[in-house]
């Protein structure tokens, strides 16, 4: 599936009329960029997107995570996915929310990482692609050793690559195993533009306005 990266009601509003962005990631800078409530923000974009919609916890202390998840959760049990980063205290929270809670690891840096995402019961784990290049040199190698780790432990858990920031990079996430795209609006739109698809177009236009 495609998702959009955003907590801008506007732009999740347009990536959802455009019918085949299905999900909503959000994250505590995308979050903080707009002037209203994390609540209200959440509230509102499930009701606008028909798949998952996912929440960052931010809170401090272990107790406040479990919270603040229990929290968000309940603004959409059937649409909320909590996003948690990829620590050992948080995926021991997170084998304690699952039973109820579907939950994602995020900033997940590494295959051990995700070996431990999904022992401890996450439903996705989700890469920072681009930043991962940045940082460690090859973001999509990143993606394919997770997926390698997913397959050896024969459970149904599913990459979500986030941290796209060109179409381009949005196909070799997927050829090398992620399952899912998190992406801005803007590489929403340009995922179904080429220069060769303008030329050809303008070339049918000037054949059909010839015949006439």
């Amino acid at each position: 599936m495609i998702f959009i990266d955003s907590a801008v009601i506007d732009e999740v509003q347009q990536a959802i009329a455009l019918g085949f962005v299905r999900g909503c990631t959000t994250n505590p800078a995308l979050l903080a960029g707009v002037k209203e409530k994390p609540e209200s923000v959440i509230k509102e974009i499930a009701r606008i997107v028909p798949g998952p919609v996912f929440y960052q916890l931010t809170a401090n202390s272990v107790s406040e995570r479990d919270t603040e998840a229990h929290r968000f959760y309940s603004i959409a049990p059937d649409k909320i996915v909590l996003k948690i980063p990829a620590t050992t205290e948080n995926m021991a929270l997170v084998t304690r929310l699952v039973p109820e809670i579907p939950c994602a690891a995020t900033a997940v840096f590494s295959g051990y990482q995700t070996l431990l995402a999904i022992e401890a019961g996450c439903t996705y784990v989700i890469p920072y692609v681009n930043r991962a290049t940045r940082l460690l040199g090859d973001g999509i190698k990143l993606v394919r050793e997770m997926a390698d780790v997913i397959k050896a432990t024969g459970r149904p858990v599913e990459i979500v690559a986030a941290s796209v920031k060109a179409p381009e990079e949005a196909a070799q996430a997927l050829i090398a195993g992620a399952h899912h795209l998190t992406l801005p609006l803007a590489v929403i739109s340009a995922l179904g533009e080429h220069p060769l698809s303008e030329a050809a177009i303008e070339e049918f236009g000037r054949v059909i306005a010839g015949g006439c």
